[in-house]
């Protein structure tokens, strides 16, 4: 009995092991299926956060073009305010130009005839005048005539010019200026040194300084002078080409006449 008893318990033991070693083995793979399944959700979790990273960074992108798109709609807003504030001004500014170039149209049809009997009397004037610098004073008026026609330039610029050719020949009156010119004496061209003294008086002297004349209006002619008026003309030519200091001179001067 004794044996059968053992005999039973060595096979209940064996038994039991056996179970054991069963259970540990479905304990293993099942562990394994739990690991890998675990495995599975990590990286899906991985995947998953992935893609909420890049939805959040592509959603902070689009928030950030999102504020950028309507800080330039502010700003093109504020843009087209200040634009029709500069377009009414501009139309403001267009009518009044409007407005000026009617009155302009009227100015220039005055101006023009006003021009031309500025020039007439500045050739009367300068014909009249004494003969310094004659053929010279005479083509600025003959540039400033054709020029009346020229469609090129406009009336203001011609009216410029014509006072622009006053204030040359007012100029004259005030300065002294000594100059070369060629002149007929006795018959004969000679080079001579012309100076004048303003509009008081116009002398000649050859380069040889042998013979001195003057311009005298009345007879509308040059005139001789006698030898002495010889010096007075030299000082008078040094003082103009500023070789000697100012002095006081005595040239022929027209005599005044008497008022009518």
């Amino acid at each position: 009995m004794k044996k059968q008893r053992m005999k039973a318990v060595a096979l209940t033991t064996v038994l039991s092991a056996s179970a054991l070693m069963g259970s540990a083995v479905m304990a293993d793979e099942t562990l394994e299926q739990v690991l890998q399944v675990s495995q599975t959700k990590t990286t899906l979790a991985k995947d998953s956060q992935v893609r909420i990273d890049r939805l959040a960074q592509e959603t902070d992108d689009l928030l950030v073009q999102f504020k950028q798109v309507n800080k330039s709609i502010e700003d093109m807003r504020l843009y087209n305010s200040q634009l029709e504030k500069q377009i009414a001004a501009q139309l403001t500014v267009i009518e009044d130009l409007n407005d000026s170039i009617e009155n302009v149209t009227v100015i220039q049809r005055r101006i023009q005839p006003l021009v031309i009997r500025m020039l007439d009397a500045l050739e009367n004037f300068v014909e009249l005048d004494k003969p310094f610098k004659l053929e010279e004073r005479l083509d600025r008026i003959a540039m400033l005539r054709d020029n009346q026609d020229r469609a090129d330039i406009s009336v203001a610029e011609k009216f410029r010019q014509v006072l622009e050719a006053y204030r040359i020949e007012s100029e004259y009156g005030r300065f002294i200026e000594a100059y070369r010119d060629t002149l007929n004496i006795d018959g004969q061209d000679r080079e001579v040194n012309i100076l004048r003294i303003g509009r008081v008086s116009l002398m000649y002297q050859t380069t040889d300084t042998e013979q001195s004349g003057a311009y005298d209006p009345v007879q509308g002619e040059w005139v001789a002078l006698d030898d002495s008026y010889r010096g007075q003309i030299l000082k008078g030519l040094r003082i103009a080409r500023n070789q000697a200091a100012k002095d006081i001179m005595f040239v022929p001067v027209q005599t005044p006449e008497a008022a009518q």
